[in-house]
């Protein structure tokens, strides 16, 4: 078997920007950012969302205003409204 075959896992800390918590964790992800956690090299991988930060793990109920949305959406798929099609 080929030895580049398989990629390699890499120490990966996943570090969620909404609460600030890492994960620590094996990956084949790499990233340009490299810190020294408990004396070993991680790359870090910001994230948005995690399972400490999504609704649907918190039980955060959030609202979403579609309203504005769908009005934007009639606006600028607005038909004519005097012609029609013989």
């Amino acid at each position: 078997m080929k030895a580049e075959g398989h990629p390699t896992l890499n120490n990966v800390c996943f570090l969620d920007v909404g609460t600030g918590k890492r994960f620590l964790t094996k990956s084949t992800m790499k990233s340009a950012r490299k810190e020294k956690i408990d004396g070993e090299d991680y790359f870090v991988v910001v994230r948005d969302v995690t399972m400490d930060s999504h609704p649907a793990y918190t039980g955060e109920k959030r609202i979403v205003d579609t309203a504005g949305r769908v009005e934007k959406f009639t606006t600028k798929f607005k038909r004519g409204g005097g012609k029609s099609a013989k």
